[in-house]
């Protein structure tokens, strides 16, 4: 199966967000790629009132251009994350929707960690606009291939990829908006572990450059194999990569070094602190 990352430059103007996400997506398309992801906030990306005025329901026009764009060019989309809007809710969601070749909705993962920090002197607190998700989510290719979904700030949280694996995830998608120092110091490393860890393909597309209010991402968005092999990484611009997943050598490596056949789930126990 042939997968592609889209990266993507994208700020307040949901309209050109769009329209460059379409060009790359097709690009994919035309290249072989039968499986597709977009970038955390594909949509719209910038501070909290960005994000309120360009959020959109899951019917709403960012999904529908998935759903028709899917089904046109015959691939399973992964619509990277959206600010979702949620009825009856005030914070938004941040929303990564898997669209199949059909043009139907086949999963919705919302993100369940919030990306509350500081780096370098900057402060970052998604909790203020956006509620976690609490449901992890592993969905299916046309192909039958078993895709888990992510978001950004998650691939800091391996125990979420470890259940992704045990429920049977052989591709993992990570759309994200990776800061610049965090993509140059952590990124690579951390999409790397969570390959090997679990014997997954990897496809982490990343945001790069500018959005407002001044933030900065760092691209090098990467397709990793479950050997830890960096098959596709892309330059400093927007555009898209692509690499074969070999679905054989991933069965191999997953008998021939079987850890997640070797694990020992009743002698993991949380201490209690922990649990709370």
């Amino acid at each position: 199966m042939r997968a592609a990352a889209v990266q993507l430059n994208s700020t307040d103007d949901t309209a050109r967000n769009l329209a460059t996400a379409d060009r790359l997506t097709r690009t994919a398309a035309a290249d072989g790629a039968a499986l597709v992801v977009l970038p955390e906030k594909w949509t719209v990306l910038g501070s909290g009132s960005d994000l309120r005025a360009g959020a959109q329901p899951l019917d709403g026009a960012a999904i529908a251009w998935a759903r028709e764009t899917a089904r046109e060019l015959g691939i399973d989309l992964v619509a990277g994350s959206i600010a979702e809007r949620v009825e009856g809710r005030d914070k938004l969601a941040n929303t990564s929707v898997h669209v199949g070749p059909d043009g139907e909705v086949q999963a919705v993962y919302r993100k369940i960690h919030m990306f509350d920090v500081e780096i370098e002197g900057t402060v970052y607190r998604e909790s203020e606009t956006e509620e976690p998700g609490n449901e992890i989510v592993v969905s299916r290719t046309a192909d039958g291939v078993e895709l888990g979904l992510s978001v950004c700030y998650d691939l800091r949280f391996p125990e979420l990829y470890r259940i992704l694996a045990v429920r049977g995830a052989r591709v993992i998608a990570i759309p994200s908006a990776f800061t610049l120092a965090t993509t140059r110091d952590h990124w690579p490393t951390l999409v790397r572990a969570r390959a090997i860890e679990n014997q997954a393909f990897v496809v982490a597309a990343n945001q790069i450059g500018e959005h407002p209010p001044h933030h900065r991402s760092g691209g090098r968005s990467m397709i990793v194999d479950p050997w830890g092999v960096v098959l596709a990484q892309a330059p400093d611009e927007e555009c898209v990569i692509t690499a074969d997943l070999d679905l054989e050598r991933q069965e191999r490596i997953r008998t021939e070094l079987p850890s997640l056949a070797n694990r020992r789930p009743a002698a993991y126990r949380w201490p209690e602190e922990v649990r709370a």
